[in-house]
């Protein structure tokens, strides 16, 4: 007997699934038939997809809600496409998009049409991966010239550190003998100095 099964993808910028689990719901398809990733839609390398895969078998059905939760890289979601109808003969529904459903339309025409919306959709997929990339990187640009700050911040300089740093500036010790006082590599000690010189001006 085929199996139906469902496939969830959000991305860690965007954790709720909820829309995609009771579409899924919907479709009567079984909780534990349900494979879910938390990641982006770059690639397929994904861990729960690659369950599914193990598991799809011919004249299965497989249920997703829109196509870029399926991927959003416009030559492998069509690549994965012809792996899943072809090489796995199973059949796929995509629920926002009723052309995309290859139990219906097996005839030339069928297919062709198929294929227009799936490679259209699979193009946008893309472009929107790339879009809110590039407002990503706007997003971060615009913050760093208010002078937001991104990354950890700076462990708090040891105890000891004024004292070597003083005795390494009138060149009674070494630089490396410094930052050895201090338990720093080098290229640390030399920018936390930077640093130091410069708040020491403020």
């Amino acid at each position: 007997m085929p199996n139906t099964y469902g496939y969830i993808r959000v991305s860690t910028r965007e954790q709720n699934e909820d829309r995609q689990l009771i579409a899924l719901r919907e479709m009567a398809v079984p909780e534990q038939n349900i494979f879910m990733d938390k990641q982006s839609g770059k690639d397929f390398n994904r861990p729960q997809y690659k369950k599914l895969m193990k598991k799809l078998k011919p004249d299965d059905l497989l249920y997703i809600k829109s196509i870029d939760r399926l991927g959003r890289n416009y030559e492998e979601i069509q690549n994965q496409w012809r792996i899943l109808t072809k090489e796995k003969k199973i059949d796929i529904v995509v629920l926002d998009m009723p052309l995309l459903d290859t139990r219906r339309g097996k005839d030339l025409m069928g297919t062709f049409l198929s294929d227009i919306v799936l490679q259209v959709l699979s193009f946008v997929a893309e472009n929107e991966r790339t879009n809110i990339r590039q407002r990503q990187a706007e997003g971060i640009a615009a913050a760093k010239a208010r002078g937001v700050r991104f990354g950890r911040p700076p462990r708090p300089l040891p105890e000891n550190y004024h004292s070597a740093y003083q005795r390494w500036k009138s060149g009674t010790i070494t630089g490396t003998a410094a930052a050895r006082e201090c338990g720093m590599p080098l290229s640390t000690f030399r920018y936390r100095a930077e640093i130091y010189e410069k708040a020491k001006l403020l």
